[in-house]
């Protein structure tokens, strides 16, 4: 759904370059998306933000509630449309790709791998129907430090923004540091991380380079770069090659920190496409950390949990809204 001529082509082009994937329909605007999509009952949808007549946000409304399908939002490098975007997630898109630069530019091809990938992890994501004000958060959860956990350490992909937003409100304010690894680019995760902290008890930042790690503060490591912990109680950012095809990724984060805190760790993982984490995971338990992974049934993506869990290495299987709990009776 776009509602530029050029676009539509381009984009569909590329998506037929793979045998596994069939464009079934187009649509120039929301009206036309939604009448698509209830015709045509298609396994994906991809969908711009702003159209004519109808905007992607509120055709993505009518869809997740009329005709729920998975919804893959096409987003501009802005803050409007990084603000955009976790709408849509928050509205039940279950993944994005950042747009190119043009409206009219040949660089839309630099996401074509990226675009297939997402459409087939999307194609096997659940869904469930969403109305609007569904977005209540349960109040935080009640901690009594009594361990020696000295970090918490969450990794997630695909349907991550959203799983982040039910978890980590629940977090009290005394709750020990936490580092997290969205994988998300550059200019997505200060907004990300601003959202998350107007909801949360405990302080939720973009990590900057030599960021103190403390009790009662989340770190969200920034897109563009790996998060590292290090000796001096503080994080570190690189900008060495990406890994599992992804900077920032979860292993980087975890394995430094696992060999900082050993025993007063508790690791993990969350919903998300690939295996990003599964090295971390097993780092974490070689040093006496606790770990955690979240169950399939409430992933979007049931990928990198499965990863994690097929190390052996995961102590815990549990729900999206036990994670919180689980934690905190870790630590």
């Amino acid at each position: 759904m776009d509602d530029s001529v050029f676009m539509r082509k381009i984009v569909s082009d590329m998506l037929e370059t793979d045998p596994e994937i069939e464009i079934c329909g187009t649509a120039r605007n929301g009206l036309e998306a939604i009448e698509q999509v209830k015709k045509l009952d298609p396994d994906v949808v991809t969908l711009d933000i702003e159209m004519p007549k109808m905007d992607g946000l509120t055709a993505l409304g009518h869809i997740m509630h009329e005709c729920p399908v998975p919804v893959i939002m096409c987003s501009t490098l802005t803050q409007k449309g990084a603000d955009a975007t976790f709408t849509a997630l928050d509205r039940g898109a279950v993944d994005y790709v950042q747009k190119p630069s043009g409206a009219i530019s040949l660089d839309v091809r630099k996401v074509q791998s990226e675009l297939i990938g997402k459409i087939k992890a999307a194609a096997q994501a659940k869904i469930r129907k969403k109305t609007h004000g569904e977005h209540k958060r349960q109040e935080s959860l009640k901690y009594t430090p009594k361990s020696k956990t000295k970090i918490i350490a969450i990794g997630t992909s695909t349907g991550g923004p959203s799983a982040l937003a039910e978890v980590i409100p629940r977090f009290p304010a005394n709750t020990p540091p936490i580092l997290i690894v969205q994988h998300m680019p550059a200019g997505f995760t200060k907004t990300f991380a601003e959202r998350l902290n107007a909801e949360s008890q405990i302080t939720v930042k973009e990590a900057s380079a030599g960021d103190e790690i403390k009790s009662g503060l989340a770190l969200l490591a920034p897109g563009d770069y790996h998060m590292t912990v290090g000796n001096d109680g503080r994080v570190h950012l690189n900008k060495n090659p990406k890994t599992h095809g992804v900077r920032p990724a979860v292993n980087p984060m975890m394995i430094t920190a696992a060999e900082v805190y050993k025993s007063g760790m508790i690791g993990v993982i969350m919903t998300g496409m690939g295996s990003d984490g599964k090295d971390g995971i097993v780092a974490i338990k070689k040093n006496g950390g606790a770990t955690i992974a979240q169950d399939e049934e409430s992933c979007v993506v049931y990928g990198m949990p499965q990863e994690a869990y097929k190390t052996g290495k995961v102590d815990r299987v549990v729900s999206l809204s036990q994670i919180p709990v689980e934690v905190l009776r870790k630590c």
